[in-house]
């Protein structure tokens, strides 16, 4: 009969308490087992002495190591939530997951012998808030299949939600048709992202803020920008005699803000392209003479513009220059390029890996923003608004 075989159930059950075999038969049925997470100690505690479950939490409690135990009661904040880093930047997702006081998932990434990319995912995210670190940079083309292979290998395991932190956009400089049958690459990335299984995209300074557009999922376009203030005012003595220069009159708006927030003047750079790459032409618009110009960019990559935009400044008068970039990609001469100006500092963020060209040129400094990508997972984790961010440099 029913009542036996519930009286069978709570004698199966030697974890629970005496309280809850105590239940009646009829109530039975809707006692919940505890998950199996639950029951399983992690390394680190099984190590040392035992430990004791909480009533309020599922946290283990290290009684012999005041240090885990801190770490352990960290985590406890952040449950279901698991990072992975793809191959691009796995400095930056250290970083980031060392703020937020959890450990990096468990992901191996290998090539099979005619090159397809095979990606295995090494722990159980079914019901997790799984976050995926990946940039745009270095073997793009793998790394972005690389990407999407990570992102719909942990959809198709039942992952709750699957957000993408891209901190440097592949392919966002070709966002429209500036030539007869060009295509609109960065849409296409955009498409893919989508139908691997991305519900969310979190990424820095988009070097055209109209891509959001190009996603049916939220966006969070972040920007450096209180970090660059934050560098300026630490780094820059005479910052307060300095003039905020754009290297192009699309970077007009990102240069105007930063100006207006020092309470600085602001001048921009026309120049004119006959190529990708190859500048013909330069025209300063603004007085620069006895100031400290500081050049700021989205991005550089062959850092032909801004060098050529530094001679122009001191050709005008200007006394020191320096550059300020989100995306530093330095390809081809562009190292060389900055030995051979006469900057005082070219400064990056680490979108990026730097370390290669740190130690190829001493001009080069790096702003880490890891702070920044961390408080914005943490926000989206707990369903807090990101807004924050926009004007404040986490600590």
């Amino acid at each position: 009969c029913g009542v036996c075989f519930s009286s069978m159930v709570v004698q199966s059950l030697p974890y629970m308490s005496s309280e809850v075999s105590a239940v009646s038969a009829s109530s039975v049925s809707s006692v919940s087992l505890p998950p199996p997470d639950e029951q399983v100690l992690s390394p680190e505690s099984s190590a040392t002495a035992p430990a004791a479950h909480n009533n309020n939490t599922s946290e283990v409690v290290n009684q012999d190591n005041s240090g885990a135990q801190c770490l352990r009661k960290i985590k406890s904040k952040m449950p279901n939530i698991k990072i992975f880093s793809g191959s691009s930047h796995k400095d930056l997702a250290q970083r980031i997951v060392d703020r937020l006081g959890i450990d990096l998932g468990k992901v191996v990434a290998k090539k099979f012998s005619n090159l397809e990319t095979s990606v295995e995912i090494g722990e159980s995210v079914r019901g997790e808030d799984v976050y995926i670190v990946q940039s745009g940079c270095g073997a793009i083309n793998d790394n972005l299949m690389e990407m999407l292979i990570m992102i719909n290998a942990c959809k198709i395991a039942s992952a709750a939600r699957v957000t993408a932190v891209i901190p440097c956009f592949p392919y966002a400089r070709q966002d429209k048709k500036d030539k007869s049958r060009a295509p609109i690459s960065a849409k296409l990335v955009a498409n893919m992202l989508s139908v691997a299984g991305t519900d969310h995209i979190i990424t820095m300074d988009l070097h055209a803020s109209q891509i959001q557009g190009f996603f049916d999922i939220p966006v969070d376009n972040l920007y450096a920008e209180p970090a660059v203030l934050k560098w300026i005012k630490e780094n820059i003595s005479d910052w307060k005699n300095s003039i905020i220069v754009s290297p192009d009159a699309g970077g007009a708006k990102r240069v105007t803000s930063i100006a207006d927030r020092l309470n600085v003047e602001f001048a921009l750079i026309h120049k004119e392209r006959k190529k990708a790459n190859e500048v013909v032409s330069m025209v300063l618009v603004g007085d620069v003479k006895d100031k400290v110009a500081i050049l700021v960019d989205d991005m550089a990559d062959t850092c032909g513009t801004i060098c050529h935009a530094c001679n122009r400044l001191l050709e005008a008068g200007a006394v020191k220059v320096y550059a300020i970039l989100t995306h530093g990609i330095f390809s081809g001469p562009a190292v060389s390029r900055i030995n051979d100006a006469c900057f005082e500092a070219v400064v990056v963020t680490n979108t990026i890996p730097q370390d290669q060209h740190m130690r190829e040129s001493d001009k080069i400094q790096l702003i880490d923003i890891s702070n920044i990508l961390a408080e914005a997972i943490r926000r989206t984790h707990n369903g807090e608004s990101v807004s924050f961010l926009f004007n404040s440099v986490p600590l």
